[in-house]
């Protein structure tokens, strides 16, 4: 069934309104082109009635802007009435291309600079909105999600914060530790993981795959992915395998322990398809080691899946190990700034999410279950079933 022709059973939280922030224009944009083109396309009886009042508009974006004074310091203003709207804010903290003026110097915007601006743009709105909803696909400050010494606990410091605000759903993407969602144990937070794109996207650039246990297995790059690639595994019916970091202790360089090698656990990769499942690429060391040592095992081909390519060291390692012969595709989505040169890597396939977001969005007005989305097995065993037969 087209999404277009679900059957509306419950009646719209609030008029939908849509503010991605300059950090995630690109993607608010694809999202609002599918909200309009469902609700055109959708037929319902109750369409007409005061209930849906604003359900079918050209456009759902609501205008915001963050403008900054010369100091650096900023506000958030919203161009329009947003009184007993359903909002959706969406920001991607990690979008380093913008800048703005610090005393006559350009700065490049952190990921605390967007997170503040999100704030700001809530704070806009002033409690008029009929419920506020935040997509952070990149949760921020998610890898300072637990305390082992004398330090800070961010990202449960900003998810309360969030909520102090009156955010009501947080929706986020492969959350580096889903368990930091007990700092806020009554407000709606979904993590949700876009295993059902990653596999669409590869079985539609790789033609001549067998996704069996026999031909094709899955590595988790270290033992905090595991939960991760276990799920990956079983839903393809494949086995896996995993790294795990030996570091040395007795030093820290750049602020951690250096890693001394990676040992692997799991049967025989020798001949074999693997895709390496992890939550983000960094600067890609670990990743690159892993994808070497896979091919020093005689695998056949090794993809690399990771939902946030950060790519904080550059692209130059990455080519060279394309190069040679190491690695042969690297997905990832958009749900974070992706520079032309990663676009333009015959290497890399670009996992495009808007139409997922948009169907989160689209539920959640209507206060609808999420619960088929973000099971995707279903969705997973079609595609395949395609795949197998020769349906491309």
């Amino acid at each position: 069934m087209l999404y277009e022709e679900k059957i509306i059973e419950t009646i719209p939280v609030g008029p939908l309104g849509l503010i991605p922030l300059k950090s995630c224009k690109e993607l608010g944009d694809k999202v609002n082109d599918y909200l309009i083109s469902w609700r055109k396309e959708r037929e319902s009886e109750h369409k007409s009635t005061i209930a849906f009042s604003g359900y079918q508009r050209d456009t759902y974006l609501i205008g915001a802007s963050t403008p900054r004074f010369g100091t650096g310091e900023a506000k958030g203003t919203l161009h329009e009435s947003v009184r007993g709207d359903d909002l959706y804010f969406m920001v991607d903290v990690c979008n380093y291309s913008h800048t703005y003026s610090l005393c006559g110097m350009t700065n490049h915007m952190s990921p605390d600079d967007h997170f503040q601006d999100l704030k700001r743009v809530i704070a806009a709105s002033a409690g008029k909105a009929r419920r506020i909803n935040v997509i952070m696909p990149f949760l921020y400050e998610s890898r300072q999600h637990k305390r082992s010494s004398r330090e800070s606990l961010d990202c449960a410091l900003a998810l309360k914060e969030l909520v102090s605000m009156g955010v009501e759903n947080i929706i986020t993407f492969d959350a580096h530790d889903p368990r930091v969602q007990n700092a806020i144990p009554l407000q709606g937070f979904e993590t949700v993981q876009p295993i059902y794109q990653f596999i669409k996207h590869l079985l539609k650039n790789e033609k001549e795959l067998n996704i069996d246990s026999e031909h094709m297995m899955v590595i988790s790059p270290d033992e905090g992915g595991m939960g991760r690639a276990v799920y990956f595994a079983n839903v393809l019916g494949l086995d896996m395998g995993m790294f795990y970091k030996r570091r040395d202790y007795t030093q820290i360089i750049n602020g951690r322990n250096p890693i001394v090698a990676h040992e692997f656990l799991g049967s025989s990769v020798e001949g074999k398809d693997v895709i390496i499942v992890d939550d983000m690429i960094s600067s890609g060391e670990s990743m690159l080691d892993v994808a070497k040592e896979l091919k020093r095992r005689k695998a056949r081909k090794v993809f690399v899946c990771a939902t946030f390519g950060l790519f904080t060291n550059g692209l130059a390692k990455f080519d060279e190990y394309y190069e040679n012969g190491f690695i042969d595709r690297i997905l990832t989505t958009n749900l974070v700034y992706q520079t032309p040169d990663l676009l333009s890597r015959p290497y890399y396939i670009d996992v495009d999410m808007s139409k997922y977001i948009a169907l989160i969005i689209d539920n959640l007005n209507h206060d609808a279950s999420l619960s088929d989305l973000l099971n995707p097995t279903t969705r997973i065993n079609r595609v395949l079933e395609r795949y197998r037969a020769g349906e491309r």
